[in-house]
């Protein structure tokens, strides 16, 4: 059965979303550079006062369960509110609780800093999940169709290009401003962000769905009712929960890369720190040129939909494999930082490709009605597989001396299942080609 396409009627001039593509990426690049350079400072902060391993880590535990807690509210929020409204609202928020965490930091010591740091990252997680939510249920009011895909790239190449100069600027400035430089350097960034986003023009629909919103009482019942209804047109859509199955378990094994590249290089190949900072930075750059490439290249809507989606899969199964194999064989501490990082940018490459090809289907095929709860819970479920995969890959690696074979059956383990699913996924395509 073909699939219902979104209204896509909105009046956004080429010109009108160039000018908001503009905008979008600066306040993308700005946001993500500095996050990225406040969490380092955080745990860097953190390691020195608490001399505990879960400095790094603290980030990765809260965000996926506070993802989960407020799904159903976060969901229905974005597809009841005007969407600039409730970014104003977000970013509003942000930028007080960190005006208020740098007012109370130095008031805690050593373990007691954990106190106002874990109740900061749960209002951060909550905006930073809003916000990312918010604006892709918004790209319809942002850019007209043909410009999806340029948007979708650009904000991409915005956040590659960010993970390339994090490491090096904060390590940089933690050394020259200390951790209160990196938290004014966070709200700076956030009241630039945010002013803007106040620029920029959100078309909203001549029927508008959120004329109504005020008037709708909000009750428990009401709120899970509301997302129970888009449940039910993901559980319509063959292509959507096919995805999820392949997206559910590619997360969490890709966890054994994520966790195991650093432990393997340093605590069973004994090479330093050099390596892991390479085999990252050959990641981002591989990152940044596939976003960059998909700006390039003309959007081709659903045409050869199956290969965008299959061939970046099987790219990535086989690189996690190869650097498995790589990680076997006897290499010099370089042989490691040049085949790693080149098997690395690959990997990235490919799986910026599917995410983008992925969200750029998403916005063409999904009312946008419901896109804030689609986007909201694809995004929960996939993020709060990690920490099970986190923790389990973290045991997995500890009790092995041969780090590298377990990329290698992890590899042999996913690209047995996307064979699998080659199948239904090609079903489910054509069942929905309108």
């Amino acid at each position: 059965m073909a699939i219902k396409q979104p209204d896509l009627t909105i009046n956004i001039s080429n010109h009108q979303s160039s000018l908001q593509i503009f905008k979008a990426a600066p306040s993308n690049f700005i946001s993500s550079l500095s996050g990225k350079m406040f969490t380092f400072g955080l745990g860097l902060m953190l390691l020195d006062e608490t001399h505990s391993a879960i400095s790094f880590g603290i980030n990765m535990i809260i965000s996926p369960i506070v993802g989960l807690l407020c799904l159903v509210p976060i969901g229905n929020l974005i597809d009841t509110y005007p969407h600039k409204t409730i970014l104003t609202g977000s970013l509003t928020a942000r930028t007080l609780a960190l005006i208020l965490f740098a007012a109370s930091i130095n008031l805690f010591t050593a373990t007691a800093k954990l106190i106002p740091i874990v109740l900061f990252l749960i209002i951060d997680a909550i905006s930073t999940n809003i916000n990312d939510t918010c604006y892709s249920a918004a790209t319809h009011e942002l850019v007209n169709a043909h410009n999806i895909q340029r948007l979708s790239s650009l904000t991409q190449s915005a956040i590659s290009l960010s993970s390339i100069l994090s490491p090096a600027l904060g390590v940089g400035l933690y050394s020259l401003v200390g951790f209160s430089g990196f938290v004014i350097l966070e709200i700076v960034a956030t009241l630039a962000s945010f002013g803007i986003m106040l620029t920029m023009k959100f078309h909203y629909h001549a029927t508008n769905q959120f004329a109504n919103s005020q008037h709708a009482p909000v009750t428990s019942h009401s709120q899970f009712a509301k997302f129970h209804s888009g449940l039910n047109y993901m559980r319509s859509r063959t292509m959507i929960k096919i995805t999820i199955l392949l997206s559910v378990i590619l997360n969490f094994l890709y966890t054994a890369v994520t966790i195991g590249i650093p432990y393997i290089l340093k605590d069973q190949l004994h090479t330093g720190n050099g390596p892991i900072g390479v085999l990252e930075t050959g990641s981002a750059i591989g990152m940044l040129l596939g976003s960059l490439l998909l700006t390039l290249l003309p959007p081709t809507g659903q045409k050869r939909l199956f290969l965008k989606l299959i061939i970046p899969v099987l790219i990535l199964d086989s690189q996690i494999l190869l650097l498995g194999v790589l990680f076997m064989t006897s290499q010099s501490p370089t042989g490691y930082a040049l085949l790693g990082s080149f098997i690395m940018g690959i990997l990235a490459f490919a799986l910026v490709i599917l995410n983008i090809t992925f969200q750029v289907y998403l916005q063409q095929t999904v009312p946008t009605k419901l896109l804030g709860r689609v986007v909201a819970t694809l995004t929960t479920v996939n993020s709060s597989i990690m920490p099970i995969g986190t923790l389990m890959f973290t045991l997995i690696f500890q009790s092995t001396t041969h780090g590298g074979l377990v990329l290698i059956i992890n590899g042999i383990l996913l690209l047995g299942y996307t064979l699998l699913l080659l199948r239904p996924l090609n079903q489910a395509i054509h069942s929905e080609q309108p």
